[in-house]
């Protein structure tokens, strides 16, 4: 017997920002999740020291070592190069998870790319 099929999984690396526009990139597997986590504070560390809750800009993958290498690789950026990432695709800063609800799972998000 065949074992069952398994949906593809889907990873996005994201960056998040505050008012200040403190920049945060990070990497899930439930996006809406993860900003829900941001805006609540709900988890120690950088992002609820500085308050990160607006997320500016993401883009997906189905390979978590693809997803992994490429949010190491714009951690390693330049504040300049970020900003340009960002503004090449959300010019207006707007909170891409504004009118998410919390309740929903990451599954119908498209990337930004």
């Amino acid at each position: 017997m065949l074992a069952p099929v398994r949906p593809p999984q889907q990873f996005w690396i994201y960056i998040a920002t505050n008012g200040s526009r403190t920049l945060y990139t990070g990497v899930t597997n439930d996006l809406r999740r993860r900003m829900h986590e941001h805006k609540g504070s709900l988890l120690p560390g950088f992002t609820s020291k500085y308050r990160i809750d607006r997320l500016v800009y993401f883009e997906t993958t189905s390979d978590v070592r693809a997803a992994i290498t490429r949010e190491k690789q714009i951690k390693g950026w330049r504040r300049e190069r970020k900003l340009a990432l960002i503004e090449a695709a959300n010019p207006k800063w707007a909170d891409l998870s504004k009118e998410w609800d919390d309740g929903a799972d990451s599954s119908s998000l498209r990337s930004s790319e």
